[in-house]
């Protein structure tokens, strides 16, 4: 990248940076794993559910190349990120909390709107920011740390809500209100201890600019196409997990418990990665752990009412390979931004990444949920547990194989 080469971060600059990462990534499991089975709950169709968001998270996702170009103009990225925190916050607590007599429909739209416009700013400039500090070598090391930080909050997600209610959906009011104070008190550590950046924010850059030369990028296409198909297979069972576990499973009291050992275990194996990665390689680390994953979540299309154990076997290896997925596909971004000596554009980079994670998990909600309702499948009610099975388990396997025939022939 361009600009002056940056100092490693030391253990405490690392850890004030990655602290942000603990509310971001919490907020996403509420709005990406919890919202739909929430309003089906409230009494909205999966097939209404299921468009909302699709409608919502792809008209938010064409947005995030702007926000990341903005990101790359602003003077400060503490600032551009302090800002994108209130709608986030609003939002969120919208979300959990909607009143009575309204339309579910129309709520679910106005609140997943300002929600994800918060999330996406925010998490767009946090990457691409992430992307500007430190050493090169150093670049996974930050990756990790922000993502360590990260898998921390989604544990809290996965847990609170059942802390304060019996069920996941009865809990997240309170959930929400909790997220607003983590994310303040994270924010202030991050923001106010800014670390220095490796490469200049060029003002005068403009959105097709940077977004343009992204795109110009067959290095950056080829690793985008991994990555979404990757993604995908990532967002289908995200979006099923909790009819699985209890239309398939019967275990809906112990989903919050399910999520909390998938995180745990990539969390225990991010310095495993990081490690492998140093020694092997990013992307020979990363395919090893997709190839993990596989090996492993399979199995799950063979499991019955009452496998608990067999399920939180498979949570704990899934969740481990995880890890890899959280860790190296940003900081390969970074290796490919430098490569196309592209610094000081970071954020129209990550803007176009985040629109591909967007679209996952829109395309996961948008079609699994209708399809899975004109199979037959209700939630609560027998019949169909062979197609939920199949979608959750098998789906994603094959298209994490055609990730790794990608990623195989991947030069970067």
């Amino acid at each position: 990248m361009s600009g002056t080469a940056a100092a490693p971060l030391g253990r405490l600059q690392l850890a004030s940076f990655g602290a942000l990462g603990l509310p971001l990534a919490f907020a996403a499991l509420p709005i990406y794993v919890f919202a739909p089975k929430f309003y089906a709950g409230l009494g909205l169709s999966l097939t209404t559910a299921g468009a909302v968001l699709l409608a919502a998270r792809v008209a938010d996702g064409l947005i995030d190349p702007w926000l990341g170009a903005a990101s790359d103009r602003a003077a400060s990225p503490s600032w551009f990120i302090g800002l994108a925190l209130i709608p986030l916050a609003l939002g969120m607590l919208a979300l959990f909390n909607p009143p009575a007599g309204i339309s579910l429909a129309l709520w679910l739209v106005a609140a997943v709107s300002i929600v994800t416009l918060g999330f996406s700013a925010a998490s767009i400039a946090y990457q691409a920011w992430g992307a500007r500090i430190g050493s090169a070598t150093q670049r996974t090391t930050i990756t990790a740390t922000r993502e360590a930080f990260g898998l921390a909050g989604v544990i809290l997600a996965s847990l609170l809500p059942q802390i304060f209610a019996p069920t996941v959906e009865q809990g997240l009011p309170a959930t929400a209100l909790v997220f607003v104070l983590l994310l303040a008190l994270c924010a202030f550590t991050t923001l106010t201890r800014p670390p220095a950046t490796a490469t200049a924010i060029n003002p005068q850059l403009t959105m097709p600019h940077g977004t343009a030369g992204a795109f110009a990028s067959l290095r950056f296409r080829s690793l985008l196409a991994v990555f979404a198909l990757n993604g995908i297979a990532s967002a289908i069972p995200a979006t099923l997990f909790l009819f699985f576990v209890a239309d398939v499973l019967g275990l809906e009291q112990e989903s919050g418990l399910f999520l909390a050992l998938y995180f745990i275990s990539a969390a225990l194996a991010l310095p495993l990665w990081v490690r492998l990665a140093a020694g092997f390689g990013k992307r020979r680390t990363w395919l090893a752990s997709m190839m993990l994953a596989i090996a492993v979540f399979v199995w799950a299309y063979t499991l019955g009412s009452g496998d608990v154990w067999a399920f939180a076997l498979i949570s704990a290896a899934s969740g481990a390979a995880l890890g890899a997925d959280l860790a190296l596909p940003p900081a390969l971004l970074a290796d490919a931004i430098e490569a196309d000596n592209a610094g000081g554009t970071e954020g129209a980079y990550f803007g176009i990444w985040n629109l591909v994670t967007k679209l996952n998990l829109a395309l996961a909600a948008g079609l699994a949920l209708p399809l899975l309702e004109w199979l037959g499948y209700r939630p609560g009610l027998a019949g169909a547990g062979a197609a939920l099975a199949a979608m959750y388990c098998l789906l994603p396997c094959v298209l994490k194989f055609l990730a790794i025939i990608g990623l195989a022939r991947l030069r970067l």
